[in-house]
């Protein structure tokens, strides 16, 4: 976008910023000022991430747990995979419409499964180990998968259960892959953790263990996709048009055997930087794999996407091909985006969203002429914000070194460039550039406000100030959102929306948001606390014992029951 477009005529940031820490206490007020940064996309300042949320303050983000069960390993389809933990913590394990998957070749499909051992209190003080055996074992003679997994929750780490031995000793026992994750819920900030002990367990043991390629010309990796809503499988439509071959996509729609092979491709490409940036660094080490930060969500970035991986590839013939496809999916959307925008240009939206989709979809909202204002990542780091450039003056803090760093070398066998140093100098000299992750910030105006694990209480005063025509957000605060009157896209799991991604998806988001900003439902939406003063609350000193229930009785006695609203 254009940095020098100047920002909606609204309350200052600085000043909303003022009056979101106004109401925490000294200590709150100074670790969250530092997590509230008024945006300069020249030289993005430092912004507080990957940090502790603080007690008390009620968050959108996940444990460790979620980001590696949830995320990185529940969309592998046919991979078995139990929870060792309290069966409270199966939640996560059933994804239903977040991961969407079409198995072939009658292949099995565990997604909505919730397989858990079920700690009870025996397993808790006496340890799960032998219980965890028993479920492998029954998992594997009722399935028969070509691989388990076990994961870890709270009360495993914190009882000491070997999973890892476990794994082993079922490995040999059953002949068959099997692995383990300490992906406990406490150990790290965020699922953001998970995210990277999920990554390190698919790098050590999955990839690499099949060295059959797929026949293709052009073969890449799709990295932090995830098939929400059926990304994947617009992303993968539009990649088959301009012959480029997805052999596996980590990790939506994916299959065991996919994730063994993907050191076989030419290219990795990564969409969510946060979720899988590991396994791209790996790999470049590990196999030779060079690796490439794209955007399918929105049109301009999607097509922006392919001409870069066509550029890759050096191939003409690709090239003309990938020009193809965008004049022609260009002037199917081109009507409908031309629509959109003459009814939502210059609306406005703030987007409080994990992983890179904060980002990502504000080139979506962009594509109409929408404003976003504010924005923000619920378990992101500094570079995800800033830019890779920083990496190097990152501190490694104690939460951070609780996740195993694995030494990783050039593999004797497999390691192979995909490109000579001269190529690698005329891309170079062609303004190609790898590893160019430069953070939402830079594509951010100057003056908004950028806020990093926003807490319910700064978003409702954001929308009380700022008033936003429409939230990006996630499930946990969707409805907090709508009871203000304002209405809240889903982004985590599209509610029953989507696909959003590729130009077909762009079309779905262009024509879904114009729905829901110009309805006129929302101005109909009244607090309930405005509908019956009587329901307000105060604190009272209530006096102590008996004569407390006695003026409660009594209060309940005085107090008219509201009647209902006949709407």
């Amino acid at each position: 976008m254009n940095e020098s477009t100047p920002a909606p005529l609204m309350p200052d940031a600085g000043a909303l910023r003022e009056e979101l820490l106004k109401a925490y206490p000294p200590k709150t007020r100074k670790k969250r000022a530092k997590q509230m940064i008024v945006n300069d996309p020249e030289t993005p300042p430092e912004i507080g991430a990957n940090t502790r949320t603080i007690p008390g303050i009620i968050t959108q983000r996940g444990c460790t747990y979620a980001g590696c069960r949830g995320v990185v390993m529940g969309p592998i389809y046919d991979l078995l995979q139990i929870t060792h933990g309290p069966i409270g913590c199966g939640y996560y394990a059933w994804l239903t419409r977040r991961n969407l998957s079409r198995p072939t070749d009658g292949r099995p499909n565990f997604l909505q499964y919730s397989m858990s051992t079920d700690m009870q209190e025996e397993q808790i003080i006496f340890g799960g180990e032998k219980k965890l055996r028993q479920a492998v074992r029954e998992a594997y003679d009722i399935f028969k998968p070509k691989a388990i997994a076990i994961l870890a929750t709270c009360p495993v780490g914190l009882i000491g259960d070997d999973i890892h031995s476990v794994a082993r000793e079922m490995k040999a026992e059953l002949g068959i892959n099997v692995l383990a994750f300490s992906c406990e819920g406490y150990k790290g900030v965020s699922q953001s953790a998970g995210h990277h002990i999920a990554n390190n367990g698919v790098f050590k043991n999955i990839i690499g263990t099949n060295d059959e390629p797929d026949d293709a010309e052009f073969t890449i990796n799709m990295l932090g996709e995830y098939n929400i809503g059926g990304d994947a499988w617009e992303i993968d439509t539009l990649l088959r048009k301009c012959g480029i071959h997805v052999t596996s996509t980590l990790s939506g729609d994916v299959n065991y055997d996919q994730v063994c092979r993907a050191h076989t491709v030419q290219l990795n490409t990564v969409m969510c930087h946060r979720s899988i940036n590991y396994i791209a660094e790996m790999m470049e080490i590990k196999y030779g794999i060079p690796w490439i930060k794209v955007n399918f969500i929105g049109a301009d970035s999607t097509a922006k996407s392919l001409r870069k991986i066509a550029q890759y590839f050096e191939s003409q013939k690709l090239k003309d091909r990938v020009e193809e496809v965008i004049a022609q999916e260009m002037a199917v959307l081109r009507p409908i985006r031309e629509h959109v925008t003459s009814r939502c240009k210059g609306k406005k939206a703030a987007i409080f969203v994990g992983g890179s989709r904060a980002h990502h979809y504000q080139d979506l909202f962009r594509d109409i002429g929408m404003e976003v204002i504010s924005a923000g990542y619920e378990f992101a780091h500094r570079d995800d914000y800033e830019g890779r450039a920083i990496l190097p003056t990152i501190k490694v803090d104690a939460d951070t070194r609780n996740i195993e760093e694995i030494h990783v070398e050039a593999d004797p066998v497999r390691y192979k460039p995909r490109k000579t140093p001269e190529q690698l100098q005329a891309l170079a000299e062609g303004g190609f550039t790898f590893k160019d992750y430069e953070g939402m910030m830079k594509e951010m105006r100057k003056g908004d406000l950028v806020i990093d694990d926003i807490s319910h209480h700064e978003i409702e005063k954001l929308i009380e100030i700022w008033k936003p025509d429409i939230i990006g957000s996630g499930i946990k605060d969707k409805y907090v959102v709508e009871k203000m009157g304002v209405p809240c896209k889903q982004l985590h799991s599209y509610d029953y929306g989507g696909p959003y991604a590729a130009f077909t998806g762009a079309a779905n988001f262009y024509q879904e948001i114009d729905r829901m900003v110009n309805t006129k439902i929302w101005k109909f939406v009244v607090p309930p606390w405005e509908k019956h003063p009587q329901l307000e609350a105060s604190l009272v000193h209530r006096p102590k014992g008996a004569q407390a229930k006695a003026d409660a009785r009594s209060l309940a006695r005085q107090t008219p029951v509201a009647e209902a609203d006949p709407q």
